[in-house]
């Protein structure tokens, strides 16, 4: 069952555009796939980073880290672990 079968078309592509992806990514072989995924998780990554820079542009590199982390960790995790409370310093 693919993507379309099970309801999951994406909301702005045609349904031919996905079906193309999905064989795609059907012929990619696992090492491919994880590449794929590596690359897009570290293009996620540098568009954060330049969010965070253009926002604060005077953090230091380890607020900078922080701000970054805080997108994906709970915000009671990121005070136990890094003592950064993101409801008063923000992300």
């Amino acid at each position: 069952m693919d993507a379309m079968e099970r309801g999951l078309q994406l909301s702005d592509t045609s349904p031919d555009a996905e079906r193309r992806l999905v064989e795609g990514i059907r012929k990619m072989s696992p090492a491919e796939r994880l590449q794929r995924v590596h690359a897009l998780t570290n293009a996620v990554r540098m568009v954060g980073m330049m969010d965070i820079r253009r926002r604060h542009p005077r953090a230091t590199d380890r607020e900078q880290a922080l701000r970054l982390a805080s997108r994906w960790l709970e915000p009671d995790l990121m005070l136990r672990a890094f003592g950064w409370n993101v409801r008063q310093e923000g992300f």
